[in-house]
């Protein structure tokens, strides 16, 4: 999947015709996905996966994930959709932060997180979209609580979803606490919203550097922020590029090597969702998942198939196929398919 040796140029590059190992590149960060899982993502841990609804979910780690049979998990994210249904569907996760979990048209609520929530199978705290961006930036910023006047007068605020005996272990005493502001008469009130620290995030971007620069192109959705608040970072990608030509765009550049535990190549990482440049979301998977998906034994075949079933990631590929994946191939200047049939 990577070449043995990468020819960089430039300012400041190695002389034509000097390579660069491929040993010698990330600095022992590449991993495959078992290697990234294996080490980073273990039971009755919090995990946190980037992207929003159908796009740039990481979708080879999560498989990796379910593979392994991960259990327990306290999943957090923004807003997400395949990953969390997946993972959800599979038995992984324990406990849900979030504030939405839907695949847009697909699945206005992923179905086998609607099922799990209405079966009582897993615990969910839900919170706004504001509130959820604030609790990564407070993680980020290595605060333990954040203020914000979303959700004042609502639900949202006024109920949790957890019931007392799951609060400790990892989970804040209160979901939100509603205090006057104390640098004014008190009457103003603003809500105070807990830190999240997940143990490791997990991210699909498009590009990594050989010196572990990341590149993601389009919104960044929560994701830079969820990373910088983890212990640990996955970043699965496109591809890995020279550190040379990340250097010159460097106002394109997402996260810095000292934040990325683990790079993770796999192209197509995120099919069935998209990754703006490289491709767009799979109608035609996304159909089949919406199918399949309201039925216990329909989605159990599914798991076998195109999760369980699957040896590697080049295995998945062929079996969604070349002329499938040409079909959701980018427009590299518009950034998505023009032309492709989204029904």
């Amino acid at each position: 999947m990577l070449a043995g040796a990468f020819v960089v140029n430039g300012p400041g590059a190695l002389d034509e015709g000097d390579v660069m190992p491929q040993h010698d590149m990330l600095d022992g960060k590449l991993m495959t996905v078992d290697e990234a899982v294996e080490r980073f993502v273990h039971d009755g841990g919090q995990v946190c996966v980037g992207g929003f609804t159908i796009n740039r979910n990481p979708m080879a780690v999560v498989y990796g994930i379910a593979r392994r049979r991960v259990k327990d998990l306290h999943l957090v994210a923004h807003s997400n959709g395949q990953a969390l249904d997946v993972l959800v569907g599979t038995g992984c996760v324990r406990r849900l932060d979030i504030a939405y979990g839907g695949n847009g048209r697909f699945a206005s609520t992923c179905f086998r997180f609607r099922k799990a929530v209405e079966r009582g199978e897993v615990q969910i705290e839900d919170y706004t979209n504001n509130q959820m961006s604030l609790r990564f930036l407070a993680g980020a910023l290595n605060v333990p609580f954040i203020p914000s006047k979303s959700g004042l007068g609502t639900d949202v605020v006024e109920r949790s979803g957890l019931p007392p005996e799951a609060r400790g272990d990892g989970v804040p005493r209160e979901k939100v606490v509603v205090l006057g502001d104390p640098f004014d008469d008190g009457d103003d009130q603003v809500v105070l919203l807990p830190a999240l620290t997940p143990d490791v995030s997990i991210i699909h971007a498009q590009q990594v550097g050989t010196g572990g620069t990341v590149r993601i192109k389009g919104l960044t959705f929560a994701d830079l922020e969820q990373c910088k608040a983890a212990t640990a970072v996955i970043v699965s990608c496109e591809e890995i590029v020279p550190e040379e030509y990340l250097r010159i765009d460097p106002d394109q550049n997402a996260l810095p090597p000292f934040l990325v535990d683990a790079v993770v190549p796999v192209p197509y990482g995120a099919h069935p969702t998209a990754c703006r440049y490289f491709y767009d979301y799979d109608p035609v998977h996304l159909n089949h998942y919406k199918a399949v998906a309201r039925d216990d034994e329909q989605f159990a075949a599914w798991l076998d198939e195109w999760v369980y079933g699957i040896e590697s990631w080049d295995h998945y590929l062929d079996k969604v196929g070349g002329a499938r994946l040409a079909r959701i191939r980018a427009n590299t200047v518009d950034g998505y398919a023009p032309g492709l049939d989204r029904r």
